[in-house]
């Protein structure tokens, strides 16, 4: 007998269940409509206190702040311009942070940058960029916000990891090296800072679709990506950021070092 279940199926939105009430959280590259800004949108949900966004692109993020403001009028809701590939701007903003949001309670390490090169063709401008946002700029933003929520002993990271950190991918190698070592830099910082009563752990999403990943690469490419996926479909942000709001809450109490699948790929 068929199932009348259809796996492609978008499953209804998830509301919140309090999950950050009273948490302060710091969310970097969260302008535009990707799982930075979905984070964004569920920690308001999950009754954050208050929230900073940070991202490169000005326009965007000023955007992202008001449309973040208009969900949740009675938090306070701020953003600030940051490229974490600069150690200054990464210090200011967890300065601001620290001293604006009452101490870090929350911080989610969502920016990346990825593209589709192969090996042969790439250059070194090209690896490295790639290596200095994704990888670098996740050792950096963790650096800071630990020397400000070790006094405090308490906090939580989650940083955004790949499923390409563990799986192969032709066109990939810059990103999915960069995103096995966001995997490792949160195995062994988690360790480092357990002794400190601060969690950190990431999602290790396969493929969420939103239009920044769209023009990443040719739309064949996506479909066939998605095909693969045990539902036939490319997760939703939301879906992501769902998994992302549990490993910051309480209930991700005892989870430490852990990279966590959000992909549904068939074996």
């Amino acid at each position: 007998m068929e199932p009348d279940f259809n796996p492609a199926t978008i499953p209804d939105y998830v509301p919140g269940h309090g999950l950050l009430k009273g948490r302060s959280v710091l969310i970097t590259a969260a302008a535009g409509k990707g799982i930075g800004f979905a984070a964004a949108r569920r920690a308001l949900e999950e009754g954050c206190r208050t929230l900073l966004i940070s991202d490169v692109h000005e326009r965007r993020l000023g955007e992202a702040v008001e449309a973040l403001k208009a969900i949740a009028p009675e938090v306070p809701v701020s953003g600030q311009l940051c490229n974490v590939t600069k150690e200054g701007d990464v210090q200011a903003l967890v300065d601001r942070a620290d001293a604006e949001l009452g101490g870090i309670d929350v911080l989610i390490n969502n920016a990346g940058l990825g593209g589709l090169k192969p090996v042969a063709e790439m250059t070194d401008e090209e690896w490295f960029l790639v290596m200095d946002v994704t990888l670098n700029g996740t050792f950096r933003m963790t650096r800071a916000a630990l020397n400000k929520m070790m006094p405090r002993r308490k906090g939580a990271i989650v940083n955004n990891a790949s499923v390409l950190g563990w799986r192969a991918q032709k066109g990939q190698a810059h990103y999915a090296a960069a995103k096995a070592g966001v995997m490792a830099l949160t195995r062994c910082s988690a360790l480092e800072a357990a002794e400190y009563g601060i969690r950190i752990n990431a999602v290790s999403p396969s493929i969420a679709m939103h239009e920044y990943l769209k023009r990443s690469a040719p739309e064949e490419v996506l479909a066939g990506l998605a095909r693969q996926e045990a539902f036939g479909r490319a997760a939703e942000v939301w879906e992501v950021a769902n998994v992302m709001m549990f490993l910051a809450s309480d209930y991700a109490s005892y989870m430490v070092g852990e990279v966590v699948a959000v992909s549904s790929q068939h074996a």
